[in-house]
This record gives structure tokens, C-alpha cells and sequence, in this order.
């Protein structure tokens, strides 16, 4: 796949089904229901498969630890920069935890960081990946969800919570699980063709689509200041830290490359998620991953693109 491809594919695959999404969302009866039917069956059905696939045919090795813990350190420190950032910011408490949680929660899965990765280095890149972001579920469930109920509705939301740790959107979790433990049974992948990359293009696809139909100008409100609090967060500082941090470690090749890519990546989708949840500013986290993605997508990338492609 030749770099011209790469790039075409990337805009692709995120602008047309999110411009798609938007101008089709009067036609759709009920946006919400559909967006939830479709992010569901992209959990429980597509990406599962690619992250089994993916992991199972990598060679592990004990230097692949290094992935989740950069990928914890740097959420880590987008908490750290948003703390340092949440008295520019101000306004209420929910406000004030929406953007923390904005700052610190980045798009390093299948529907930013993991597809680069894979634009990037092909399967082993994709499969990486994963590896990287298995420090997710850990650091959602243990920090991010607790301090939202905390701010938000209170421990009335324990229920709600402990329904997602049984729950068909974390299949692709398990998926990881069940790989690494094909791995550690020592089971083969079928050498069988599979047909990853179309199954990636649909997921990521689907995605944005079901982003395009929920999106709404008036999300993007009065947030400019929270939008380029943000912006320097995950474009600037973020990146600067982790890129300088590495020149100082024993870290080289395709490692090092994939977590340089993944400091860069934008806002992800479940600091949305968690203001729905927990009864945060919800138009706020709407807005600021709306814009942080734009933002990514039409700056962002091209220059990573020009510079790593």
C-alpha cells in the first residue's frame, strides 16, 4: 500500500461515512437507538475478530510490556496537564471533571490510534496495537468511571457500573484475553487468509457514520477555550513529554513508533460516554471530541503523516 493510498484511505474511512452520517440523520427515526444497534454490533461482532486475529499472529515477547505501561503513563499524563489546565478552564464541577476526563481519555484504539498504527506497519502494527491499549479497561474501570459516579450522580450509578464489566461491549477485551491466552497454550493461528482489512474499513466506517448522525453544531458551543486547553494537552504537551522521555530510553523500531504515534491521538469517544453515564456536562465532552478529532484529522495527521509516513 503505497503512502498516496494510505492517506486517501485514512480520510476515507472517517470523513465520507461521518459527512454520510450527518446529512442522513433526518431520514433515521430514532438516532439513538440506531447509533447504539450499530456501535454494538461492532463490538460484539467485527472488532472482536480483528483484535483475536491481530494478537494471535504476533510474536510475544517480554519487551511488549513496554506498550500498555507507556499507554497508562501517557493517559496518565493527560490527567496530570488537564489538572494543570482545569483552573483556565473553570466553570462548575461537572464542567471541571468532563474536561479532566477529556484531557486525560485518548483515541488510542481501533477508531484512531490502532488504525494509524495499522496505515503505518500493516498486521503486526494493528496487533501492537492492542497490546498498547490493554492498559484501557484497567484505567477506566478503576479511575476514570469511580471519579465520574464520585462527581456525578452519585452511588446510585454501582449497578449501571457493574453491568459493563459482564457485558458483550467488552468483547473486544476478551478477545485480547482469549489470544494471549491461544499464545500461552502454544496454538498456532490458522495460516488461512482472513479478511482483516475489509472487516477494519467496515468497523471504522460504522463508527464515524454513527458519530455523523448523532453530531450537532450546538454541541460545538462556546468551547473555545476548553477546545485549545485541549488541543495543546494532546497535540503539544502529551507528545513533547513522550517523544523526549524516549530519546532517554533503550526503546527503538517498531515500539518506539507506535507509542509516538498514540501520543499524538485526540479525545477519545468514552469521555463522552462516561458524561452520558454519569450525569456530566455531556454537551461539553460531545463538543470537545468532536472538535479535538476535526482537529486531529485536517492538521494533526497530515503532518504526522508527512513526517512518519
Amino acid at each position: 500500500m503505497t503512502p498516496t493510498i494510505r492517506f486517501v484511505l485514512f480520510q476515507g474511512v472517517i470523513i465520507i461515512p461521518f459527512m454520510a452520517g450527518y446529512f442522513l440523520k433526518q431520514r433515521i427515526r430514532d438516532a439513538e437507538h440506531a447509533t447504539k444497534r450499530i456501535i454494538n454490533a461492532n463490538l460484539a461482532l467485527v472488532e472482536p475478530v480483528v483484535a483475536l486475529w491481530s494478537i494471535w499472529g504476533l510474536k510475544l515477547t517480554g519487551d511488549l510490556i513496554v506498550l500498555p505501561v507507556a499507554g497508562f503513563l501517557t493517559v496518565t499524563l493527560g490527567l496530570l496537564f488537564g489538572i494543570l489546565f482545569v483552573r483556565f478552564v473553570g466553570g462548575s464541577t461537572k464542567k471541571r471533571a468532563t474536561f479532566l476526563i477529556s484531557s486525560s481519555l485518548a483515541n488510542h484504539g481501533f477508531t484512531m490510534g490502532a488504525f494509524i498504527c495499522y496505515l503505518f506497519m500493516g498486521e503486526r502494527g494493528l496487533g501492537l496495537a492492542f497490546i498498547y491499549i490493554s492498559y484501557f479497561m484497567l484505567f477506566l474501570y478503576g479511575v476514570i468511571f469511580p471519579y465520574a459516579r464520585k462527581t456525578g450522580q452519585g452511588p446510585e450509578e454501582k449497578k449501571s457500573l457493574r453491568r459493563y464489566f459482564i457485558s458483550l461491549q467488552n468483547m473486544p477485551l476478551y478477545a485480547v484475553l482469549l489470544a494471549l491466552l491461544l499464545h500461552a497454550l502454544g496454538i498456532s493461528r490458522p495460516a488461512v487468509p482472513a479478511p482483516i482489512e475489509f472487516l477494519i474499513m467496515v468497523s471504522v466506517s460504522a463508527y464515524y457514520f454513527s458519530l455523523g448522525i448523532n453530531f450537532s453544531f450546538s454541541d460545538m458551543g462556546n468551547i473555545g477555550k476548553e477546545s485549545a486547553a485541549l488541543a495543546c494537552i494532546k497535540f503539544l504537551l502529551v507528545p513533547a513529554v513522550t517523544i523526549g522521555a524516549l530519546s532517554l530510553l533503550p526503546i527503538e523500531g517498531t515500539l518506539k513508533k507506535i507509542i509516538i504515534i498514540q501520543s499524538f491521538m485526540p479525545a477519545a469517544i468514552y469521555s463522552v460516554i462516561s458524561s452520558l453515564l454519569f450525569d456530566l456536562d455531556s454537551r461539553l465532552a460531545s463538543g470537545l471530541f468532536v472538535s479535538n478529532t476535526l482537529l486531529f484529522i485536517f492538521a494533526v495527521f497530515p503532518v504526522m503523516f508527512f513526517v512518519m509516513g
